[in-house]
């Protein structure tokens, strides 16, 4: 089993019985038309990859988990109503919000930091972590989707994330960002409430929805027509409960004002 040093071959199940599930569903009898998912929520590892070779520090900052975007869906999950997804492992372990072909899937390095938990990483170890956390992972979103459409329901999509204040040396003035790319009308929905809010808001800065790395809205949005939205907050406005609540009553309003049950053919 990988540990902290050279990587070695994993066995041929990567989370133990007594570990928490790949992700974790909040409000899973909820019928209200909006599902919030988190892909990078939780900065934990499996007891099997041991630290990754990585010290607690760098196990703690934005390359292993979106701080305070796992904290602030629970929070919206809980005030709204709605359900949530979120992943239950680190970004590091497996991102979710990536294609399993592109090499952030399984970052070596990172905002000056070196990953070698994840260097040099064997095809069936990246299977093992893809069956055992990717895929369980985006099922339940799926699973979700279908059970809110039982409902006759086309849920408002939202996938909630955070950046870190500075990369690279270089610091990022937008504190918060609208990711979008098939659906421009939900997207103007957000810009123009977190404005009216009085927050330097970047349209699909600095990241954008349009890039191929934004797997999850992709994946499950776009195919099938559900209006959605990525939202990119600054870690310093969430990384405590205080800002974590002052946000979530901000997108509590936003959310709230989005048009439910509108059909595929309403987004443009």
């Amino acid at each position: 089993m990988p540990t902290d040093g050279a990587q070695k071959k994993e066995s041929a199940s990567l989370l133990a019985k007594n570990e928490p599930e790949p992700f974790a569903v909040l409000n899973a009898a909820a019928t209200a038309p909006t599902l919030l998912v988190c892909d990078h929520a939780c900065s934990r590892l499996p007891k099997a990859l041991g630290s990754m070779g990585l010290d607690p520090a760098a196990r703690r900052c934005h390359i292993a988990l979106d701080i305070g975007a796992g904290p602030l869906t629970e929070r919206l999950a809980e005030i709204l109503g709605v359900t949530a997804v979120l992943c239950q492992y680190s970004r590091l372990v497996v991102d979710c919000n990536r294609q399993l072909m592109d090499p952030g899937a399984y970052l070596e390095f990172g905002d000056g930091i070196v990953v070698p938990g994840n260097r040099n990483l064997r095809q069936d170890s990246k299977d093992i972590r893809a069956g055992e956390i990717y895929w369980p992972y985006h099922d339940a979103i799926d699973a979700q989707i279908k059970r809110l459409q039982l409902h006759n329901s086309y849920p408002v999509f939202v996938s909630i994330h955070s950046f870190t204040p500075v990369l690279n040396g270089a610091f990022r003035t937008w504190e918060m960002g609208v990711l979008w790319d098939k659906d421009r009308v939900t997207a103007e929905i957000f810009l123009h409430g977190l404005r009216e809010a009085g927050y330097l808001v970047g349209d699909n800065e600095p990241y954008s929805g349009k890039a191929p790395q934004d797997f999850t809205v992709d994946h499950h949005a776009e195919p099938i027509g559900l209006a959605h939205v990525g939202i990119e907050i600054r870690q310093d406005l969430i990384h405590r409960a205080d800002g974590v609540m002052k946000i979530a009553d901000v997108l509590r309003e936003i959310i709230q004002s989005v048009p439910t049950q509108r059909s595929p053919t309403d987004i443009a």
